[in-house]
């Protein structure tokens, strides 16, 4: 009890009102290291990902856990939530793929309908959660937060389908997220969210090099088996 009461309330104050909660910290740590799992298709990117949504939903729904001084952001809090729905299907998703090298899901590229899906799903509910969240208090632009929560879900779903584009939504879901939460005063994750950025197109590129090479290798695979097919002489080793 007294780690978990030390765990609510350290926090670094910089005077003005402004402070930055362990918490908040800690559990962007957590995010980063699950992403850096997702880039290496590691399956411990999920629980490690989960631990930081239960110290980040903490954070976001501030007044109900007992820092008055705070907004709530109930996008950023409603997708931690999300988060740890997905990561369970993602969990098991990636386990059920587990393949002998370690490495849990093998990129590919969603189809055309599918990336039409992942937009309209974006904007329509953006669309949708704004007035909701608006309703419910969230912290303004209240479209931004929705925005976020929305991308949140969908990059986290593509993740778990292993589609080499659920990390340019990531790079959406950050451009937006790093003003509001600077506006909000939450600037570890501000902070945070610009490393990410930079963080996820790099895991772009890995995925989609991986994805590549996994392609040569099949054509390349399928060449010798039809020349040993033609040339019996020739070993298929």
């Amino acid at each position: 009890m007294d780690f978990l009461q030390w765990l609510f309330e350290a926090r670094l104050d910089f005077g003005n009102g402004q402070f930055l909660l362990f918490r908040e910290v800690l559990g962007n740590v957590f995010g980063l290291l699950s992403a850096l799992g997702g880039m290496r298709r590691r399956i411990w990117a999920w629980p490690v990902g989960i631990a930081g949504n239960v110290l980040l939903l903490t954070v976001f729904l501030g007044t109900l856990f007992g820092n008055p001084e705070s907004v709530d952001l109930l996008g950023q809090a409603g997708r931690q939530v999300m988060f740890m729905a997905t990561a369970v299907y993602g969990w098991v998703r990636w386990s059920q793929a587990k393949s002998s090298n370690g490495t849990a899901v093998e990129p590919e590229w969603a189809s055309w309908g599918t990336r039409a899906l992942l937009l309209v799903a974006l904007l329509g509910g953006t669309a949708v959660l704004t007035p909701i969240f608006r309703a419910l208090g969230s912290y303004e632009p209240v479209w931004a937060d929705a925005w976020i929560f929305m991308g949140s879900l969908l990059a986290t779903y593509g993740m778990a389908k292993g589609w080499v584009e659920f990390w340019l939504i990531w790079v959406a879901v950050d451009i937006v997220g790093v003003p509001l939460l600077l506006s909000a005063g939450y600037y570890a994750s501000a902070f945070m969210y610009v490393f990410y950025g930079v963080f996820t197109l790099i895991g772009f590129f890995v995925w989609m090099r991986v994805r590549r090479r996994r392609i040569h290798d099949q054509e390349v695979a399928a060449v010798r088996v039809e020349t040993a097919h033609l040339d019996p002489t020739i070993r298929r080793d």
